[in-house]
């Protein structure tokens, strides 16, 4: 029998590599190292997987590498919990502790503490080893409380209540009567857990009440609880936000005040980051986009910098913004707004008429923004339909504006970005803050023009900070992993179309293909498949180039007010080209590459925050069509079911493999289909469907679906592939034993990834992850610290965030109780 190397096997391994200062192995490597041959490499490849999911390990340049040493033998902990033996769960909280990772504190060790340590405390802890990631902790001291408040749903009995906590992720709290705060039956509450040891119910104490948990408009702020995402800022930055002006000494500046910038924004639009400018010369267009000066009012280190990089970039719900920056600063001094004076830093472009780019400078420049117009009024007027505010800026500025655009895009041609051209919907609200309606949003050659300026200025950017030999926060995408490829190939074949091996691979190949399957109406069912071999778009002090915009360089510099990546590269133009105060320190530059991390992960989790608020809206909107039937498409399959998406309102909902009575079905991965192992029947990715709508939870954001048509006939589905002949040869499966569509005893459940959302248009970061693997193998034995999950995993959708118009983002779903796919949010402009 096989025997596959064990996830300690792996760590040790790298571990051993690592401190010896040798290259981190490929896959291969790997696979030599422990002699996995070709029938195991399948089972292999799942055990790496599990351990990126857990975040133990890392891809990089398709090198795999030791992610997150061992902690420090001193730390600072949060007892979040006690576990059945009477133990102490705890949260490290002074250092960044790898995903996985488990800290105790005996019953016998808290007690050495006076008084005891228990739930809710924070204290200094000794830590002692016990194995990969596991470790012991002994008492030093008590520090205080730990921030462990609790969102949740107070419902009462007889002697007080409890709270239920709204994240899958906290525990229940028992309330006292006489600590229940005046709650009443489904308030919204934040509760704390009270000081307790040993067994028995966690005790807690009801601190506020936001409101009732019906209430929509609390839906959001449940989102942003989720994931932590601070709300108010602290008094003392709002006090210096509010005390800023322009500056005094305008000497940096040129005065451009006299050119007719203007902005171009969605119309609910307040934090204006760039205006944009154009006129045709001898040369062929002189471009100008100015962007907020957000580095002369928030300083390196100051208050308002430490808040803004906490929050890491602003998050837009669909009832609410949780902004970056002070509203003072973001929707005041450093908003663009039309006949006010605003400082900002330029970025002068001249190209050519074909688009080709002969110059550019960054300058700072004082300007007063002519004009403020919805992306719906410029349209208008590009298209000749004029108003009494678009009238006078129809031939100065719209039409050079269009002409300068439309070269840009000549040379773009030349170097295509990936076009998925997925389409989105947005939720309107009616006034009550109920769902009005939901509809597919609009693209329009405006909101393609001002991308098409805004990455052009972002690379501008990073040729100037690397002209400089300046370190810098890149956006970075890499090419999709090859493992992902081969599959992409598989599925892709099984259809009629061909990706070549051994080419250097471009999105001008995907494009093609893209292009075909439009000919053939087959164009979500290919755009999901090579959206799902994306990688994530990430921030990163390395410059990995750009694969979804084939770029070999790339950085975020026009949305200071809303990301705090730009707002890096402002300071590090200010230094490099001495344009004055605001620039970058030296001791900044050399946290970058933290930095980076850290915004990476506040980005994705204000796109889980955006996905969850849209999750719930959607879920109420359906709540009162429980039993109706709907036309829909296979968004996602994993071996706990299929994840489909509905026509009429773009909401995903579940459908559990145990509901599929008619067949007993295998999950192929290559081919993202459940293979029915009697018939050969087969549902695949992006099947259309029709399913009938069985249970909707709004408060977790779920829909499960019963599904009514029948799978595709066996001699339409595509030949098998290697891996499933592998499997059949040596009777091994990764479907349901027993009843069809039954999870096999002790399977290991697939995981949750972190996904994006759909890319809108060809100049948007390309991110994507693809569906978790999980290995057909019993699960590895629980820690005391570990929880059983909860709901079906992901389906692995990659969305991603633009670069004009994303969100960049995001996005690890939440796992629903009972259905729970995710969808992910509309992206803010950026």
């Amino acid at each position: 029998m096989t025997q596959y190397p064990s996830d300690s096997d792996i760590l040790s391994y790298l571990r051993k590599r690592e401190e010896q200062g040798e290259e981190a192995p490929t896959q291969r490597d790997l696979a030599d190292v422990f002699s996995v041959k070709n029938a195991g490499r399948r089972q292999f490849r799942a055990t790496l997987a599990d351990l990126r999911d857990e975040g133990r390990i890392a891809v990089e340049n398709r090198r795999i590498l030791l992610k997150g040493g061992p902690l420090p033998p001193v730390v600072v902990l949060d007892v979040i919990d006690t576990d059945s033996d009477g133990d102490l769960i705890c949260e490290v909280i002074s250092a960044e502790a790898p995903a996985g990772t488990s800290v105790v504190l005996p019953s016998t060790q808290a007690g050495k503490v006076k008084p005891p340590i228990g739930t809710g405390d924070r204290f200094l802890g000794r830590l002692t080893a016990l194995e990969d990631f596991h470790y012991h902790a002994a008492p030093i001291k008590r520090i205080g409380r730990g921030a462990t408040r609790t969102l949740g749903v107070y419902r009462p009995h007889r002697r007080g209540g409890h709270v239920d906590p709204v994240s899958r992720k906290a525990q229940s709290l028992d309330i006292d009567s006489r600590d229940a705060n005046n709650a009443e039956e489904g308030d919204l509450v934040w509760a704390e857990p009270l000081n307790a040891r040993g067994y028995g119910p966690r005790k807690g104490r009801i601190v506020s009440i936001e409101g009732h948990v019906d209430d929509r408009t609390n839906w959001s702020l449940i989102a942003l609880a989720e994931q932590d995402i601070p709300i108010h800022f602290p008094p003392e930055v709002v006090e210096a936000a509010e005390a800023l002006t322009l500056p005094s000494d305008l000497s940096p500046y040129e005065d451009l005040r006299a050119l007719p910038l203007i902005t171009i924004d969605p119309k609910e639009a307040k934090d204006h980051d760039d205006a944009v400018f154009a006129e045709p010369i001898d040369e062929g267009f002189r471009i100008v986009v100015a962007i907020a000066d957000v580095a002369q009012y928030v300083r390196p280190g100051s208050p308002l910098d430490q808040e803004a990089k906490r929050r890491g970039n602003s998050v837009y719900l669909i009832d609410r913004v949780v902004p970056m920056l002070p509203e003072a600063l973001s929707n005041g001094l450093c908003s663009l707004k039309a006949g006010e004076d605003r400082t900002a830093l330029c970025c002068e472009l001249i190209i050519g008429p074909n688009g080709g780019r002969k110059r550019h400078r960054f300058f700072r420049a004082l300007i007063n923004c002519h004009r403020g117009l919805a992306y719906e009024e410029a349209q208008a007027a590009a298209d000749g339909r004029l108003t009494d505010r678009t009238r006078d800026l129809k031939d100065s500025v719209i039409d050079p504006l269009w002409a300068a655009w439309q070269a840009l895009e000549t040379a773009r041609r030349k170097s295509p970005s990936l076009d998925l051209d997925m389409p989105e919907r947005q939720i309107l609200l009616a006034e009550d803050g109920a769902v009005d309606r939901i509809v597919r949003k609009q693209r329009l050659d405006a909101h393609r023009l001002i991308e098409a300026y805004m990455v052009t200025a972002n690379v501008c950017a990073a040729e100037t900070l690397e002209s400089a030999n300046r370190a810098l926060i890149y956006r970075v995408h890499d090419v999709p992993d090859e493992e992902r490829i081969d599959g992409l190939r598989v599925y892709l074949s099984s259809m009629g179309y061909s990706l070549p091996k051994g080419q250097v691979l471009k999105p001008a190949k995907f494009n093609h293909i893209l292009r075909a399957a439009r000919d053939k109406d087959e164009t979500d069912l290919v755009a999901l498949a090579v959206l799902r071999t994306q990688m994530q778009a990430i921030y990163s002090t390395e410059n990995l180039g750009h694969f979804g915009l084939s770029l070999r360089r790339y950085a975020h510099f026009t949305s200071p007010i809303r990301r705090y990546a730009d707002l890096t590269i402002h300071r590090a133009l200010v230094s490099a080209r001495r344009l004055g105060p605001g620039g970058m320190r030296a001791e900044d530059e050399a946290h970058l590459a933290d930095v980076a991390e850290h915004i990476s992960v506040t980005e994705r989790r204000a796109v889980a925050a955006e996905r969850a608020t849209q999750d719930r809206y959607l879920a109420s909107f359906l709540e009162d069509r429980e039993g109706n039937d709907f036309h829909g498409r296979i968004s996602g399959v994993t071996r706990a079911g299929l994840f489909v998406t509905l026509d009429e309102t773009g909401a995903d909902g579940f459908i559990p493999m145990r509901s599929l009575h008619t067949d007993y079905y295998q999950h192929d991965e290559e081919r993202n289909a459940l293979i029915g192992q009697r018939s050969g029947g087969h549902y695949h990715l992006g099947q259309r469907v029709e399913v009938r709508l069985l249970e909707v939870t709004p408060l977790q954001g779920g829909l499960r679906f019963e599904m009514l048509s029948s799978p595709e006939a066996v001699e339409t589905a595509p030949a098998a592939s290697s891996a499933e002949k592998a499997a059949k040869k040596r009777g091994a499966t990764d479907g349901a034993r027993g009843r069809p569509g039954q999870k096999p005893r002790g399977a290991k459940r697939g995981k949750r990834g972190a996904e994006d959302r759909p890319p809108k248009s060809a100049a948007q970061d390309k991110p994507a992850s693809s569906a978790k693997r999980a290995p057909a193998t019993p699960p590895r034995k629980a820690t005391k610290s570990t929880k059983p999950a909860a709901g079906p995993p992901s389906p692995g959708k990659a969305p991603s965030p633009g670069d004009h118009a994303e969100n960049n983002g995001p996005k690890i779903r939440r796992r629903p109780k009972k259905a729970g796919p995710r969808r992910s949010a509309k992206p803010p402009r950026s």
